[in-house]
């Protein structure tokens, strides 16, 4: 099992952050012909994107060619049950990647629309948010 995380990062734990309106970078389809697109805002674990991956690959069968363009670098960390206040911050437990709307989460070339669509769907039910299956020139 291969969770996405980063190998090395300057600082080890970060702030939550906000997220801000809809995605500017890597809202178009460039690498393959068809397209997952997020329509909501959320952090998607390295988990959920690795089951989604692992779907998509069993329609692959060996054809095909796929393609991840987001990648978990943001650390969250977890104080362990029954800890008080104080004492610092919690360890990095997981990596997540705080996606927004418009952003393209994975492209695919190589199969038939119709499986396309089919393991997108799949795909999409694994992933906290609300996605859209694209084509290249929509």
């Amino acid at each position: 099992m291969s969770i996405l995380m980063p190998k090395k990062v300057k600082h080890r734990k970060q702030h939550k952050g906000k997220s801000k309106g809809i995605e500017t970078r890597a809202t178009d389809i460039v690498f393959g012909s068809f397209g997952l697109k997020s329509l909501g805002t959320k952090w998607i674990t390295a988990r959920q994107l690795e089951a989604s991956r692992r779907y998509i690959i069993r329609y692959l069968k060996k054809g095909g060619k796929l393609w991840i363009r987001i990648f978990p670098d943001k650390p969250v960390t977890f104080k362990g049950a029954e800890i008080g206040m104080g004492g610092g911050k919690g360890g990095v437990d997981h990596y997540v990647y705080p996606i927004r709307p418009g952003r393209i989460i994975f492209e695919l070339d190589g199969i038939k629309e119709t499986e396309a669509r089919a393991a997108f769907k799949g795909a999409g039910i694994k992933l906290p948010i609300k996605t859209k299956f694209i084509k290249k020139g929509d």
